[in-house]
């Protein structure tokens, strides 16, 4: 399928490795040039050197910590953007009564607030020209929290509240926002959460992975090449009467009806 958005422009943020990556590449085989933002300067470089050499699309490269001020000011300053796809790394798992004032407001700052500072930079431009794709990567725990992960669960709910406004007042002019949520990819996300599991228990890595799959309907973790495939259809052309949706990609792991 013809997504019909070759030429556009698009910021993809956390985007040298991982599900980040997924999308970058989705969005670059359907011709959008690439303004790609990370925080390790060797692997944001050999990422979008694979992609210019593979897909022929201009890739700009901006090594910046986008939940810091200063960071997004450096990866903004390369815009307009038709599209743009937010993304961070999400916050540490933990108890409940661990969690201090301060490790709340970190999450938020990088999983809720730094999101909305970005949107709200690119939709008045968005805006004036009448055509623009948002999709937030967020993840699953906002239709299901997942204990351990309470700081990603508070940060992300709030997240999502804000897009359930924003997405209807810009949606009449030509602006599409939605959240993707990932369940449990093959990313180094999964790894650090599987190795955390390896030490607590003494098993295997192969044995953590096995548990985990078990209890997805899917048999097995996501790709980042499927979850790019499902941002690239959210960023296209097609998409514009997807407005202020939370759609799983979770294998099925989510028992729900609604």
């Amino acid at each position: 399928m013809d997504l019909g958005i070759r030429g556009r422009r698009a910021l993809v943020c956390a985007s040298s490795k991982g599900l980040g990556r997924g999308v970058a590449e989705a969005l670059a085989e359907a011709g959008v040039d690439l303004v790609l933002n990370a925080r390790g300067v060797e692997a944001l470089e050999a990422t979008a050197a694979g992609i210019r050499d593979r897909y022929q699309v201009s890739v700009v490269t901006v090594a910046a910590d986008i939940t810091s001020e200063a960071g997004r000011a450096a990866v903004l300053a390369e815009g307009p953007f038709d599209i743009l796809v937010t993304n961070a790394g999400g916050p540490p798992p933990g108890l409940w009564s661990d969690w201090t004032r301060e490790d709340f407001l970190r999450a938020i700052d990088a999983n809720m607030l730094t999101p909305i500072a970005l949107m709200q930079a690119v939709l008045p431009g968005m805006i004036a020209k009448g055509w623009g794709r948002v999709v937030n990567i967020t993840s699953v725990s906002v239709k299901a929290p997942i204990a351990a992960l309470g700081l990603s669960n508070t940060a992300r709910a709030g997240l999502t509240g804000f897009v359930a406004g924003t997405a209807r007042q810009v949606a009449g002019r030509g602006v599409a926002i939605n959240n993707l949520l990932p369940g449990i990819h093959a990313t180094d996300r999964a790894i650090a959460l599987d190795g955390a599991v390896v030490k607590a228990r003494g098993i295997s890595m192969a044995a953590a992975i096995a548990e985990r799959s078990a209890t997805i309907p899917a048999g097995r973790y996501g790709t980042a090449a499927e979850f790019g495939a499902a941002c690239a259809f959210l960023c296209s052309e097609h998409a514009g009467f997807i407005i202020g949706q939370n759609i799983l990609l979770d294998g099925g792991a989510t028992n729900a009806t609604l």
